[in-house]
């Protein structure tokens, strides 16, 4: 008996996998609706960042590009609560779009406490040139579900956002 097998507490003693090469039991995590949720979430990520890698832009950061680039004039504020970010993230989020030159802060000519945010012309520009990469990569995604299912998908998903 090995030395962590020892100070293991003995249910523990029995899950030690001797070989690394055997699968990893998972126990219930297969049938949770969550787990399998976040394992599409990570194979759908690092899938876009293989489809987006020259560009250094995450997911997340891409939603945020989409929201400027449709709502020019957006205040972080409400940026924020359209993509589900806090604040202070926003905040980080802008300051990092906008040290690469990709998004403009202007003040608000509605409030003068706030920003209206646009892009840049770079960012315009980086705009055409990822998304459709990024809609080849979203198709690529779901490549193997039929239309139907694409759909369905698309719904259940949508659900699921809404609670239910």
């Amino acid at each position: 008996m090995t030395d962590i097998e020892r100070n293991s507490p003995p249910d523990r003693r029995t899950r030690l996998r001797p070989n690394k090469s055997e699968k990893l039991a998972l126990g219930p995590l297969p049938e949770l609706f969550g787990y399998n949720l976040r394992r599409a979430q990570v194979a759908v990520f690092q899938s876009f960042q293989a489809a987006v890698s020259p560009h250094d832009i995450t997911p997340g950061q891409y939603g945020v590009l989409v929201m400027i680039k449709e709502n020019e004039g957006l205040s972080q504020s409400d940026l924020g609560t359209a993509v589900g970010i806090d604040r202070s993230t926003m905040v980080a989020v802008i300051d990092r779009l906008e040290s690469r030159g990709l998004v403009v802060r202007a003040p608000s000519p509605n409030d003068r406490r706030s920003y209206a945010l646009r892009l840049s012309p770079e960012g315009e520009k980086l705009m055409d040139e990822l998304t459709p990469r990024i809609q080849e990569h979203d198709q690529a995604m779901v490549g193997g579900l039929s239309a139907e299912e694409q759909a369905q998908l698309k719904d259940f998903l949508r659900r699921i956002v809404r609670g239910g």
